[in-house]
């Protein structure tokens, strides 16, 4: 219901991360009130406002960090800290380490980038590459473009695909913890140079294989350069579940980021966005003579 709105506060906080931002303004942008608007960011994002812009400034400070010459106090003032050591606390919470040895320890993996970034795809636990051409796509660790903590995953195409083709980076675990409910997935996603469209999807199989539940966000999807945003999939969990499968789908070229990816129980009131490929069954056969048309 309120997705819409949440896409929009998380875009205007994106675009607007090393400026003075609050409760205040965010809520005014939306045009909800301050209590209303907490509520609903927080319920959706699964953090307060507060809490949410602390992260995505840490992240884009450690970015910083890695990938500029900046003093660790003009950075700290750069994204509206009230002191070097203020921010230092900050950043220790969310990284374990001082800024300036996160600097000095992380950029050694920095310059082994090329070497890392060979062996990522066989360190993402849990994670498989599937699709129509596989082998056109790579699935990697990213530590450069990061949502919040210390990397991210991304898919990108490594050759050029044709409209057809598509990739998946995905995986899949027992349904029997979640039957009879109803199931949202949510993750943040990046993007770059999306030709067709990319987007998260989940999958309900039963034991037989077949389909039950399924949203790729066909009907929104995601194309060409976006900065990071929340997105979201809610199906239902029949009794006769096996299998929920997800991931996040690429058609065609370009590359696209996910992170803090997140399943949360919801109720009724929270609208599916299952995809119903059914037709309505007729009762009897019509317009065998192919005489009837539908009128306008």
């Amino acid at each position: 219901m309120y997705s819409q709105m949440i896409r929009q506060s998380v875009e205007f906080i994106e675009t607007n991360i090393h400026e003075p931002l609050s409760l205040s303004i965010l809520a005014k942008e939306a045009g909800f009130s301050k209590y209303h608007f907490h509520r609903i960011f927080q319920k959706e994002i699964g953090v307060s406002v507060s809490e949410y812009i602390r992260y995505r400034r840490l992240a884009n400070a450690a970015h910083m960090l890695l990938y500029t010459d900046e003093k660790i106090i003009d950075i700290a003032f750069y994204y509206h800290f009230e002191s070097q050591e203020s921010f230092t606390r900050s950043f220790k919470k969310y990284y374990q380490i001082p800024p300036g040895q996160y600097r000095k320890l992380m950029s050694k993996l920095t310059l082994q980038r090329e070497e890392i970034t060979m062996k990522d795809s066989q360190l993402l636990k849990g994670w498989n590459l599937s699709g129509s051409n596989p082998f056109h796509y790579e699935m990697a660790i990213d530590r450069k473009n990061v949502h919040k903590g210390k990397a991210s995953g991304c898919l990108k195409a490594i050759q050029p695909s044709a409209s057809q083709d598509f990739a998946t980076m995905m995986q899949q675990f027992k349904a029997d913890k979640y039957l009879n409910k109803r199931l949202k997935l949510t993750g943040f996603i990046k993007t770059k140079d999306v030709d067709i469209s990319c987007g998260l999807w989940m999958r309900i199989d039963d034991r037989l294989g077949d389909v039950l539940q399924f949203d790729n966000m066909s009907n929104r999807p995601i194309t060409g350069d976006t900065e990071w945003n929340h997105y979201s999939i809610v199906l239902d969990i029949p009794k006769n579940s096996a299998v929920i499968a997800f991931g996040v789908l690429l058609s065609g070229n370009g590359s696209v980021w996910v992170d803090g990816i997140r399943f949360e129980e919801v109720d009724e009131h929270t609208p599916t966005t299952n995809m119903d490929f059914t037709e309505e069954l007729l009762d009897e056969p019509v317009n065998l003579s192919f005489e009837e048309w539908i009128e306008h």
